[in-house]
Protein backbone atom coordinates (compact mmCIF):
# COMPACT_ATOMS: atom_id res chain seq x y z
CA UNK A 1 0.00 0.00 0.00
CA UNK A 2 3.30 2.34 0.46
CA UNK A 3 3.91 2.06 -3.50
CA UNK A 4 0.70 4.43 -4.79
CA UNK A 5 1.48 6.64 -2.19
CA UNK A 6 5.39 6.91 -2.54
CA UNK A 7 4.75 7.29 -6.93
CA UNK A 8 2.15 10.12 -6.54
CA UNK A 9 4.54 11.70 -3.92
CA UNK A 10 7.27 11.22 -6.44
CA UNK A 11 5.49 12.54 -9.29
CA UNK A 12 4.46 15.86 -7.15
CA UNK A 13 8.05 16.21 -6.38
CA UNK A 14 9.11 16.44 -10.20
CA UNK A 15 6.30 18.25 -11.03
CA UNK A 16 6.99 20.99 -8.35
CA UNK A 17 10.94 20.81 -9.23
CA UNK A 18 9.84 20.86 -12.67
CA UNK A 19 7.63 24.51 -12.01
CA UNK A 20 10.73 25.79 -9.79
CA UNK A 21 12.94 25.33 -12.40
CA UNK A 22 10.71 27.71 -14.83
CA UNK A 23 10.59 30.34 -12.66
CA UNK A 24 13.89 30.38 -12.07
CA UNK A 25 14.49 31.15 -15.67
CA UNK A 26 12.90 33.96 -15.70
CA UNK A 27 14.82 37.04 -16.87
CA UNK A 28 14.88 39.26 -13.54
CA UNK A 29 16.38 42.49 -15.37
CA UNK A 30 14.43 45.54 -15.94
CA UNK A 31 13.71 46.48 -19.38
CA UNK A 32 14.80 50.04 -20.33
CA UNK A 33 15.05 52.43 -23.92
CA UNK A 34 13.18 50.46 -26.57
CA UNK A 35 12.56 47.51 -25.66
CA UNK A 36 9.95 49.11 -22.32
CA UNK A 37 8.89 51.59 -24.84
CA UNK A 38 5.16 50.88 -26.06
CA UNK A 39 4.52 51.44 -29.79
CA UNK A 40 3.17 54.28 -30.64
CA UNK A 41 0.42 54.86 -33.29
CA UNK A 42 -0.66 57.93 -35.22
CA UNK A 43 -4.29 59.39 -33.85
CA UNK A 44 -4.56 59.47 -38.28
CA UNK A 45 -3.21 58.57 -41.43
CA UNK A 46 -4.03 60.61 -44.47
CA UNK A 47 -3.81 58.91 -48.26
CA UNK A 48 -2.99 62.11 -51.00
CA UNK A 49 -2.77 64.67 -48.57
CA UNK A 50 -2.57 68.21 -49.83
CA UNK A 51 -2.39 70.92 -47.47
CA UNK A 52 -3.04 74.78 -48.54
CA UNK A 53 -1.59 77.22 -46.25
CA UNK A 54 -3.49 81.05 -46.83
CA UNK A 55 -3.80 84.30 -45.00
CA UNK A 56 -5.71 86.82 -45.48
CA UNK A 57 -4.85 90.57 -47.33
CA UNK A 58 -5.59 92.30 -44.44
CA UNK A 59 -6.09 91.87 -40.48
CA UNK A 60 -10.33 90.76 -39.23
CA UNK A 61 -12.18 91.76 -37.06
CA UNK A 62 -15.46 89.12 -35.67
CA UNK A 63 -17.75 89.76 -38.54
CA UNK A 64 -15.22 91.07 -41.34
CA UNK A 65 -14.22 89.18 -44.66
CA UNK A 66 -11.46 89.62 -47.30
CA UNK A 67 -9.70 87.85 -50.01
CA UNK A 68 -7.32 85.45 -48.89
CA UNK A 69 -3.69 84.84 -50.44
CA UNK A 70 -2.13 81.26 -51.57
CA UNK A 71 1.25 81.16 -49.35
CA UNK A 72 1.90 77.36 -49.67
CA UNK A 73 0.60 73.92 -50.56
CA UNK A 74 1.93 70.74 -49.18
CA UNK A 75 1.31 67.20 -51.61
CA UNK A 76 2.39 64.20 -50.19
CA UNK A 77 0.79 60.29 -50.88
CA UNK A 78 0.82 59.77 -47.08
CA UNK A 79 0.29 61.50 -44.03
CA UNK A 80 0.64 60.15 -40.11
CA UNK A 81 -0.64 62.32 -38.01
CA UNK A 82 0.93 61.80 -33.95
CA UNK A 83 -0.39 65.56 -32.35
CA UNK A 84 -2.33 62.59 -30.07
CA UNK A 85 0.82 62.68 -28.28
CA UNK A 86 2.07 64.78 -25.55
CA UNK A 87 5.04 65.99 -28.20
CA UNK A 88 2.67 66.63 -31.15
CA UNK A 89 4.32 66.06 -34.74
CA UNK A 90 3.29 64.80 -38.11
CA UNK A 91 5.01 62.38 -40.68
CA UNK A 92 5.64 61.91 -44.48
CA UNK A 93 7.19 59.21 -44.70
CA UNK A 94 6.40 58.77 -48.45
CA UNK A 95 7.76 62.13 -49.73
CA UNK A 96 6.55 65.49 -50.22
CA UNK A 97 6.61 68.48 -51.94
CA UNK A 98 5.84 71.99 -51.04
CA UNK A 99 5.25 75.22 -53.22
CA UNK A 100 6.19 78.66 -51.77
CA UNK A 101 4.61 81.39 -53.40
CA UNK A 102 5.79 85.03 -52.60
CA UNK A 103 4.01 87.89 -52.78
CA UNK A 104 4.29 88.63 -56.56
CA UNK A 105 3.03 85.01 -56.74
CA UNK A 106 6.39 83.49 -57.92
CA UNK A 107 6.64 79.89 -56.92
CA UNK A 108 9.63 78.16 -55.31
CA UNK A 109 9.77 74.42 -54.53
CA UNK A 110 11.00 71.49 -51.77
CA UNK A 111 10.73 67.82 -52.31
CA UNK A 112 11.98 64.99 -49.98
CA UNK A 113 12.04 61.86 -49.91
CA UNK A 114 10.78 62.04 -45.94
CA UNK A 115 9.44 64.87 -43.47
CA UNK A 116 8.64 65.40 -39.92
CA UNK A 117 6.60 68.30 -38.91
CA UNK A 118 7.05 69.44 -34.78
CA UNK A 119 4.40 71.72 -33.74
CA UNK A 120 5.62 72.84 -31.04
CA UNK A 121 9.13 74.18 -31.98
CA UNK A 122 7.75 74.81 -35.50
CA UNK A 123 10.70 72.90 -37.01
CA UNK A 124 10.21 70.70 -40.22
CA UNK A 125 12.82 68.21 -40.68
CA UNK A 126 13.70 67.12 -44.57
CA UNK A 127 15.59 63.77 -45.12
CA UNK A 128 16.41 62.05 -48.53
CA UNK A 129 17.59 63.79 -51.42
CA UNK A 130 16.02 67.37 -50.81
CA UNK A 131 15.77 69.23 -53.32
CA UNK A 132 14.77 73.06 -52.59
CA UNK A 133 14.49 75.35 -56.04
CA UNK A 134 13.81 79.10 -56.05
CA UNK A 135 11.81 80.69 -58.57
CA UNK A 136 15.05 82.64 -59.77
CA UNK A 137 16.43 79.26 -60.70
CA UNK A 138 18.62 78.60 -57.95
CA UNK A 139 19.08 74.72 -56.77
CA UNK A 140 20.25 73.24 -53.38
CA UNK A 141 21.01 69.60 -52.98
CA UNK A 142 21.24 68.28 -49.70
CA UNK A 143 20.78 65.14 -47.53
CA UNK A 144 18.57 66.56 -44.86
CA UNK A 145 17.72 70.58 -44.29
CA UNK A 146 16.04 72.06 -41.01
CA UNK A 147 13.84 74.49 -41.72
CA UNK A 148 12.14 76.81 -38.74
CA UNK A 149 8.91 78.18 -40.03
CA UNK A 150 8.62 80.53 -37.09
CA UNK A 151 12.18 82.37 -37.72
CA UNK A 152 12.07 81.69 -41.47
CA UNK A 153 15.34 80.05 -41.18
CA UNK A 154 16.80 77.17 -42.89
CA UNK A 155 19.72 74.99 -41.98
CA UNK A 156 21.82 71.78 -42.73
CA UNK A 157 25.23 69.97 -41.03
CA UNK A 158 24.93 67.37 -44.16
CA UNK A 159 27.05 67.65 -47.31
CA UNK A 160 25.39 70.18 -49.73
CA UNK A 161 25.10 71.56 -53.08
CA UNK A 162 24.00 75.01 -54.10
CA UNK A 163 24.45 76.05 -58.05
CA UNK A 164 23.26 79.30 -59.67
CA UNK A 165 22.62 79.36 -63.37
CA UNK A 166 22.20 83.70 -63.24
CA UNK A 167 25.70 83.80 -61.80
CA UNK A 168 27.51 80.56 -63.34
CA UNK A 169 28.39 79.20 -59.84
CA UNK A 170 28.21 75.95 -57.55
CA UNK A 171 29.23 75.82 -54.68
CA UNK A 172 29.78 72.36 -52.39
CA UNK A 173 29.88 72.39 -48.80
CA UNK A 174 29.25 70.45 -45.91
CA UNK A 175 26.87 72.55 -43.08
CA UNK A 176 24.92 75.84 -43.18
CA UNK A 177 22.45 78.47 -42.84
CA UNK A 178 20.36 80.88 -44.62
CA UNK A 179 17.34 83.13 -44.49
CA UNK A 180 14.01 81.83 -47.24
CA UNK A 181 14.98 83.76 -50.01
CA UNK A 182 18.81 83.40 -49.79
CA UNK A 183 19.89 87.13 -49.22
CA UNK A 184 21.64 86.17 -46.48
CA UNK A 185 23.66 82.86 -46.37
CA UNK A 186 26.38 81.84 -44.41
CA UNK A 187 28.22 78.30 -45.58
CA UNK A 188 30.28 76.77 -43.12
CA UNK A 189 33.22 74.37 -44.95
CA UNK A 190 32.90 75.16 -48.56
CA UNK A 191 34.59 74.56 -51.97
CA UNK A 192 33.24 75.13 -55.06
CA UNK A 193 34.06 76.53 -58.63
CA UNK A 194 32.75 79.86 -60.23
CA UNK A 195 32.60 80.35 -64.28
CA UNK A 196 34.17 83.90 -65.44
CA UNK A 197 33.16 85.16 -68.55
CA UNK A 198 35.65 86.53 -70.85
CA UNK A 199 35.71 89.85 -72.13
Amino acid sequence: MQRPYQRLFLNIAMVFAMAMSFLGCEDQYKRVGEEKADPVYPQGVAQDYVLRYTETVKALNTQDSSDTRLIAVLRSPVSEDYTNLRFKYRTFPKGLEVKHYDEQGRVSTIVADSAIIYDQTNLVDLRGNVVMETFDGKRLEAEQLYWDRRSEWIFTESRFTLSNPEEGTVLNGRGMDFNRDFTYFNAHKTGGEMLVKED
